[in-house]
């Protein structure tokens, strides 16, 4: 499968200037309860599937894989998170394809790497990670957080070798330290690049630190950001559907 390289790319100033948004968002993704926000994952395993695409013979799997920006954290129930969204898209196209959202609040690539096993136990056609950011909070060495989103990855590839992949690119803030900042930027590209992944620059561009596009804690999308995080996504999936 051949990698797919957006051309759009946060600069460094758009980063600099967004470093204390940072800082608040990965401690709302790591400190987040889990027992406040489980995983979306219905007892289906579907989110918002049509009545169209539940009747196909045959149905593929996206498995969206991370935290609660995944989940849709703070979302009422009639507002959606980026899966759902991304789900009203392909059932508007006619695509059999169900999207599985499988955010977590607070999850961290060594905790993603025991959950992905029973996740697998459903067929994967298309697996979007996006994990990382809390092993950034904690200054995690980016060598280990490369390391678990890698065996992530072989677990998926293991269960599903003609699974497509795709990985949603995270940031740290520059006070975590220059030189840690951009070695965790570089796990995502390498990881890409190493797996032949679909690479999302950075999975909040365009809606990090804009109040508008977020909840009342300054953090996490609202329902309008949420709109925005999955046209980043859409981006890069629609040329795998």
């Amino acid at each position: 499968m051949p990698a797919r390289t957006p051309t759009r790319r946060p600069s460094a100033a758009r980063m600099l200037g967004l470093s204390w948004v940072w800082l608040c968002l990965i401690l709302a993704v790591s400190c987040t309860n889990s027992n406040q926000q489980q995983s979306s994952v219905n007892e289906s395993g579907s989110v918002g599937a049509s009545d169209a695409v539940a009747d196909s013979t045959q149905i593929d799997n996206i498995l969206i894989f991370g935290t609660s920006l995944t989940a849709g954290y703070g979302l009422d129930a009639s507002e959606e998170p980026f899966p759902e969204i991304l789900q009203r898209r392909i059932d508007s196209l006619g695509l059999p394809y169900r999207v599985i959202n499988a955010g977590l609040s607070g999850e961290t690539s060594a905790a993603g790497k025991e959950r992905i096993d029973w996740l697998l136990q459903e067929r994967v056609s298309i697996f979007v990670l996006e994990l990382g950011a809390n092993d950034g909070l904690r200054g995690i060495p980016t060598e280990e957080t490369y390391k678990n989103l890698q065996g992530i990855i072989d677990k998926v590839l293991s269960a599903y070798p003609d699974a497509k992949l795709v990985l949603a690119g995270m940031l740290v803030p520059p006070n975590m330290g220059d030189a840690y900042a951009r070695d965790f930027a570089a796990v995502f590209p390498k990881l890409a690049e190493a797996n032949e992944m679909a690479l999302i620059p950075f999975l909040l561009d365009g809606v990090a630190g804009d109040p508008a596009l977020n909840l009342n804690d300054g953090i996490h999308p609202n329902a309008r950001g949420q709109q925005i995080v999955a046209d980043n996504v859409w981006e890069v999936l629609e040329p795998l559907l």
